[in-house]
C-alpha cells in the first residue's frame, strides 16, 4: 500500500474514527466517504467562480488563496479516491 499525504492521512483518520467498521473491514468506504464530503464542503464554501467575480470586491492575492485553498482540498479528495485498498 502506497502512503498517503500527511492532509489525506489525516482526512482518512479522522473519517476512520467516526465509523463503525475496522480501519480493515472489507465493508469500510470512509475513505470515499470523506473524499465526497471535502468535495461536497468545497462546492458549498468555494464554489467555482470566474476570476471577474472577486475582481471589484478582493485583491488578486485574496482570489488566489481561495484558489488555491479549494485545489488543494480537491487534490487532497482526488487522493483519497485514488489510494488502493
Amino acid at each position: 500500500m502506497t502512503d498517503l499525504s500527511p492532509a489525506a492521512q489525516a482526512v482518512l483518520d479522522a473519517a476512520n474514527g467516526a465509523q463503525s467498521y475496522g480501519s480493515d473491514d472489507c465493508l469500510n468506504e470512509s475513505r470515499w466517504i470523506a473524499a465526497a464530503a471535502l468535495r461536497a464542503a468545497v462546492e458549498q464554501v468555494m464554489p467555482e467562480e470566474p476570476e471577474h467575480a472577486y475582481a471589484e470586491d478582493y485583491e488578486l492575492g485574496v482570489f488566489d488563496a481561495r484558489l488555491d485553498a479549494r485545489n488543494h482540498l480537491l487534490s487532497i479528495a482526488a487522493e483519497l479516491e485514488a489510494h488502493p485498498d
